[in-house]
C-alpha cells in the first residue's frame, strides 16, 4: 500500500509540475518555421513530422493536413483524418516524445539500421511497426504503419480506454488551474477506480481465499506466505490499470513519458518480488516432500535449492526492469557478461567443477546426512553438504572438508546404508577340552544368536574351525540387523558376555599364548590336567540356556 501511495504521489506532483498543454509539445517555439508552407510540407523526415504534430495541436488542429502525412491510399479522407488522430493518439498514449532536433533534415535518408532503406523509426522499442517512408518523392507514414493503426490503438487504449478517451472531452473543456474540465473529473475516476479495485481485491482474497485456506488447516501458511504476495499482486494489477487509463487523460507528454517509463520499471520490479516470496512457498512445500523420505540429504537440498531459485529471481527480475522498465539495451552488457563469463569460468574451473560435483552427488545419492563414510583418509560422519564441499566429521571430533568435484570421484564405502553389520572374532579355548565339550560349547553359541533380539538369524557361521599352535579355535561369524553403531556396539557385548557366562558354566577354559613344561606325577601330587564328567555336559548346557538364554 506504500508503494501505491508513493506512485500516486509522484504522478500527482509530476501532473501539476507540468501541465501545459496537450500531448506532444514542442519544447523550444522559436525553432519552429515562420513559414507557414512548413507546416504543410513532405520533402524530409522533419518537415513530415512538424506537419502530423503541428497540425493535431489543440490550438492548430487541422486534421485534413495531418492526414496528408499517411500513405492511405483508397482510404476516404474522413477516415484518414479519424486514422491521423489515432496515431497521434498512440505516440502519446505510449509516451513517445518526439524530438525534433533528432529528426533527419534531409530528403535522401538512408537507415543503415534497416538494410540501407529510405525510413526512419520514432521507436523501434515502443513503436516497431511506425516509420516513415520514402513514397514517390515525399516522407510519409508508411502503408504498414497505417494498416496496424486500428490495432495498435485498441492495444494502447484497452479495456475501454478508447471509448473514455472519446466520451470525457465532452463534459467540458473550462480550464481550472490549468487543466480542462474533463482532465480533473477524469483524474478523480482514476484515483477512485484504483483504491475501489485495490479494495475489492484485497477483500477477496483476505475474506473469502485466506478463509477458505483456514478452513483446510492451511491458516499458517496463508497468513505467512499468501498475504504478502496478495498484496503485491493488488499493487501490481493497479499498476498495471493506472499504466493503461493514465493515458485517457491526454496529459503533457513530458509527464506521460515519465510515467510510462515509471510504471513500465515497476511493474516487473513488482513480479520480482512476487516470485521471490513464491520462492519461499515454494520451498515450504519441498520441505514437506523432503520429511516424507528416508534420505536427510533432501533436507540439505531445499535450502541450497531456495537460495539458487531466488538468486535466479534476481537476475532475471533485473534484465526486464532494465530492458522492458528502463529501456536499456541489454544486448552489449549480455554480450560483454558472456565474454566475462568465459574467461571467469577458466579461471574458476575448479569451483564449477565442484558445483557439478554437488549437483551428481544430489543426483546420484551415495550418501545422506548422518552416515558414516569412508574413502582413503576420509573416515567420519557425514554433517552437511554444500555446493562447494561436503563436509565430515571425524571420529576425533574433528571436521573435514571435502570439495564435492574430488568427492563425486571417490570410491565411497558408505557404512550407513548396511543393513547388516558384521561381527567376526575367533573364539581359542585350550587344547585339553574334551571333544564332547567343545561340541556343546558350540551348540550353547548358536542357541545364543538364535536367542539374541539383533541378530540375523537366517545366516551365521559358528563352527570348530582350526587346530593352532596353543588353542582350539572356534569361528564365530555373525550379523546385526541395527542401524547405528551404538546398537552394533550393544549386541557385541551382549554376546560377548553371554559367551563368557556360558564357559564359566560348562567349564570351558579360554586359551592364551603359552607354553607347558610335562613334569612326572608324583604318587602324593595331582597332575595339573583337569578331570572331565561327560555325563554331565548336556545338563550343564541346558541349565545355562534356561537361566541366561531364556530369561530375556
Amino acid at each position: 500500500m506504500r508503494l501505491l501511495k508513493c506512485l500516486l504521489f509522484s504522478l500527482l506532483a509530476s501532473v501539476l509540475i507540468v501541465h501545459q498543454g496537450e500531448g506532444q509539445v514542442f519544447t523550444d517555439q522559436s525553432m519552429l518555421p515562420v513559414d507557414p508552407a512548413e507546416y504543410d510540407n513532405l520533402s524530409t523526415p522533419y518537415n513530415t513530422t512538424l506537419t502530423f504534430l503541428y497540425n493535431l495541436q489543440q490550438d492548430t488542429f487541422r486534421p485534413e493536413i495531418a492526414a496528408k502525412t499517411l500513405e492511405t491510399g483508397s482510404v476516404p479522407h474522413k477516415d484518414a483524418q479519424e486514422l491521423a488522430v489515432k496515431l497521434k493518439q498512440i505516440f502519446d498514449g505510449n509516451g513517445v516524445l518526439v524530438r525534433m532536433e533528432e529528426i533527419p533534415t534531409h530528403a535522401d535518408f538512408i537507415d543503415s539500421l534497416h538494410n540501407q532503406e529510405s525510413k526512419f523509426f520514432f521507436d523501434t522499442h515502443r513503436l516497431p511497426r511506425v516509420f516513415l517512408e520514402k513514397i514517390n518523392g515525399e516522407w510519409k507514414f508508411s502503408r504498414f504503419t497505417v494498416e496496424h493503426i486500428e490495432e495498435m490503438h485498441a492495444e494502447t487504449y484497452p479495456l475501454g480506454a478508447a471509448t473514455l478517451l472519446r466520451v470525457l472531452p465532452q463534459l467540458g473543456e473550462r480550464q481550472y488551474v490549468g487543466f480542462q474540465l474533463w482532465q480533473l473529473i477524469g483524474m478523480f475516476l482514476l484515483i477512485l477506480l484504483i483504491f475501489t479495485a485495490h479494495k475489492a481485491f484485497t477483500f477477496i482474497v483476505d475474506r473469502v481465499l485466506f478463509f477458505a485456506l483456514q478452513k483446510f488447516g492451511y491458516g499458517g501458511v496463508a497468513e505467512k506466505y499468501l498475504l504478502p504476495v496478495d498484496r503485491l499482486v493488488s499493487i501490481y494489477l493497479i499498476v498495471v490499470l493506472l499504466a493503461i487509463f493514465i493515458r485517457v487523460l491526454q496529459l503533457p507528454i513530458e509527464v506521460v513519458s515519465w510515467v510510462v517509463l515509471l510504471l513500465n520499471a515497476v511493474k516487473p520490479f513488482i513480479v520480482t518480488i512476487i516470485f521471490y516470496k513464491l520462492v519461499d512457498i515454494l520451498s515450504l512445500y519441498l520441505e514437506k516432500l523432503a520429511l516424507k523420505t528416508e534420505s536427510t540429504l533432501d533436507d540439505q537440498l531445499v535450502p541450497l535449492v531456495r537460495k539458487t531459485m531466488k538468486a535466479f529471481v534476481v537476475v532475471v527480475g533485473v534484465l526486464f526492469i532494465l530492458k522492458d522498465g528502463l529501456q536499456v539495451d541489454i544486448v552489449p552488457f549480455l554480450t560483454g557478461l558472456s565474454i566475462g563469463g568465459l574467461a571467469f569460468a577458466l579461471a574458476a574451473q575448479d569451483t564449477i567443477k565442484n558445483f557439478f560435483g554437488s549437483v551428481m552427488i544430489f543426483i546420484d545419492k551415495p550418501f545422506q546426512v548422518g552416515d558414516w563414510i569412508s574413502s582413503g583418509d576420509i573416515d567420519g560422519t557425514v554433517e552437511e553438504v554444500g555446493f562447494r564441499s561436503t563436509r565430515v566429521r571425524t571420529f576425533r571430533n574433528s571436521l573435514v572438508y571435502i570439495p564435492n568435484g574430488k568427492l563425486a570421484d571417490m570410491t565411497i564405502d558408505n557404512h550407513g546404508l548396511r543393513k547388516y553389520r558384521r561381527f567376526y572374532t575367533t573364539l581359542t579355548i585350550t587344547y585339553d577340552t574334551p571333544p564332547e565339550l567343545v561340541d556343546m560349547f558350540v551348540q550353547g553359541l548358536r542357541e545364543m544368536v538364535i536367542k539374541h533380539p539383533s541378530t540375523r538369524k537366517d545366516y551365521y557361521n559358528i563352527y570348530f574351525n582350526n587346530l593352532s599352535a596353543y588353542s582350539l579355535d572356534v569361528m564365530f561369524y555373525v550379523f546385526f540387523e541395527v542401524g547405528t553403531w551404538q546398537e552394533e556396539l550393544q549386541g557385541r557385548h551382549d554376546l560377548l558376555i553371554q559367551t563368557v557366562k556360558l564357559a564359566d558354566k560348562i567349564g570351558v577354559r579360554f586359551a592364551f599364548p603359552t607354553q607347558t613344561l610335562h613334569m612326572e606325577t608324583f604318587p602324593e601330587k595331582k597332575g595339573f590336567t583337569p578331570t572331565y564328567d561327560n555325563t554331565k555336559y548336556q545338563q550343564k548346557l541346558n541349565e545355562f540356556i534356561q537361566t541366561e538364554l531364556n530369561k530375556n
